[in-house]
């Protein structure tokens, strides 16, 4: 197949998406009248209703490096790396029903405010610094850096000159509008981000000769979610027991995603965004992953050629749709781009304008604590930027990357929220020493991969380095369990009054927290049917015939 880059058509959709964004972003700003209050500019009002919080959830998540990502990995070793998404639902569930009772009564801001809460200052300030990190290693980096490649493959245009048009775009409506213009921007990018890839999927299977002729190609292996524990990507035992660690961290403890929900009214509102974002990551398998294992199934016949794995959307992209169609499916990659960096700028913006700034400068104006977060912003895109390069060292695919640094740095934060809300005993110096605990080993992983291979293969650190990324997140999560239970055993218990409504021993009723009746069983059987689709799932892509 001959690929083809854009014609004037695919410019002028693309000019549409941008003007429709720009347009919504406007639209959005104008309607929240406190945009320079605290919970107008990054809380939207706390007015938002269900439908805008389950989208901008979706959105935010799926950045270009899962449309890229996971359609590369995808073409490389098939749908395992849909588990990824399939069980996020999962965790999505956990968030709906275990966490945003206490995030709403504690009216926090953000997550470090609430480990401050539950833990004392030491806690926000390690919860800060290390989401502000991990928004460079994993978010800002990985999401630029993908779009880039689509930009370069698709577009003609030079790498780095892409990503920084799309970056300085982002910046300026996020910048202006705060939370609400993202979380409306966002929404409207999802539609254009999930019909660009329902075409992509469609075409692709027409391409290849239907669904059947694909899974004839690409071979049973390509179609199992469950490879055996020996497997050096993802082991059965790691994505059961691995893979829940960091989708606990990243869906229900990290700012990035959990900002939305806090813009919510109240539990029935955040709740039924929360389920509805369920519904949505049940997509990116067939509509993401499903792509990657087409342009495999092309290969494999002749009739596609890829350099590297990572192209492999771009590719069918380039390859298979008409003109005027490419432009629609590179506004859909654009708006994954766009609704990711968006949404970790404002994150961002928050928790260093909250967590870091306004605690040094108590008395500092709220126009100026923005201006702050803006400027650190900048820094951390910068920062981003210089991180790409070194990125090739970790993995080839860059969604196995953003797999495996998170899978470094999630479990001690998993282990303090999760333990911490379901046990009173849990204390401040278990918090601590658990937290730094976890770090410490976390980056003595990162370094060594970095490092590998330059090290000696009968070394320890070596080995260290060559644990597979899920494994060593089960092990790091037992020893951060455990280093919190004996810790706080063995140091004196924190007075009750400090726990108020911060773990389930301590709850109170609060007016945030009531739900209609006929509301609560509605979400519950909305739970159960997410269930029942991942069940589904697993089944189907279980390695046998069906």
């Amino acid at each position: 197949m001959e690929r083809h880059l854009l014609g004037v058509i695919d410019w002028a959709v693309i000019g549409a998406y941008f003007l429709l964004t720009f347009v919504v972003a406007w639209w959005s700003a104008r309607q929240e009248k406190t945009r320079q209050s605290p919970a107008g500019y990054f809380l939207a009002g706390r007015n938002v209703g269900w439908f805008v919080i389950g989208a901008s959830m979706f959105a935010s998540n799926i950045g270009s490096e899962h449309l890229v990502g996971l359609a590369g990995t995808g073409a490389a070793s098939g749908v395992a790396v849909g588990q990824f998404e399939v069980q996020a639902s999962i965790m999505i569930l956990v968030l709906a029903w275990v966490f945003i009772p206490f995030y709403l009564k504690s009216g926090v801001y953000t997550m470090p405010e609430f480990m401050e809460r539950r833990y004392g200052p030491a806690a926000r300030w390690y919860l800060a610094i290390v989401s502000i990190i991990g928004y460079v290693l994993t978010k800002i980096s990985v999401t630029i850096f993908a779009g880039a490649i689509v930009f370069e493959t698709l577009m003609g245009v030079q790498f780095w000159t892409g990503a920084l048009i799309v970056v300085i775009a982002t910046g300026i409506y996020t910048i202006f509008g705060g939370m609400r213009a993202v979380l409306y921007t966002d929404m409207f990018q999802m539609f254009v981000l999930i019909g660009g890839s329902v075409v992509v999927t469609v075409m692709g299977l027409g391409a290849i000769g239907g669904w059947q002729n694909l899974r004839d190609v690409a071979g049973a292996g390509f179609f199992s979610m469950w490879h055996p524990i020996t497997d050096p990507n993802f082991p059965w035992t790691g994505i059961l027991f691995g893979a829940p660690i960091i989708g606990i961290w990243y869906w229900c403890t990290d700012q990035f995603i959990v900002q939305r929900v806090l813009s919510a009214p109240d539990v029935t509102q955040a709740r039924g965004g929360a389920i509805f974002a369920g519904f949505l990551k049940q997509l990116p398998l067939f509509i993401f992953v499903i792509p990657g294992v087409i342009a495999y199934g092309l290969v494999q016949t002749g009739r596609l050629q890829l350099e590297k794995p990572d192209q492999a959307l771009p590719a069918l992209v380039g390859a298979l749709l008409p003109i005027g169609m490419r432009g629609l499916v590179v506004g859909g990659l654009l708006a994954a781009l766009m609704s990711s960096l968006s949404s970790v700028f404002n994150s961002c913006s928050t928790l260093v304008t909250w967590d870091i700034y306004r605690k040094l400068h108590p008395t500092a104006s709220e126009r100026h604590l923005v201006l702050v977060g803006e400027i650190s912003t900048t820094a951390m895109v910068a920062l981003g930027l210089l991180w790409i390069p070194l990125m090739k060292l970790i993995s080839g695919q860059i969604y196995q990357y953003l797999q495996s640094v998170q899978a470094y740095i999630s479990p001690p934060i998993t282990a303090v929220f999760l333990l911490g809300v379901f046990w009173k005993r849990i204390n401040a110096q278990g918090a601590i020493t658990t937290l730094v605990t976890g770090f410490l080993l976390g980056m003595l992983r990162l370094v060594a991969e970095l490092l590998k291979s330059r090290l000696s293969p009968d070394g320890w650190l070596y080995n260290y380095a060559s644990v597979n990324f899920l494994h060593f997140s089960i092990g790091l999560f037992v020893i951060c369990c455990a280093t919190l239970v004996l810790v706080s055993l063995a140091t004196p218990r924190q007075p009750l009054g400090q726990l108020h409504n911060l773990t389930f021993q301590t709850v109170a009723a609060n007016p945030l927290m009531k739900e209609n009746v006929r509301v609560r069983v509605l979400h519950v059987g909305l739970s159960l049917v997410i269930l029942g689709i991942i069940g589904a799932v697993w089944a189907y892509f279980s390695g046998l015939s069906f």
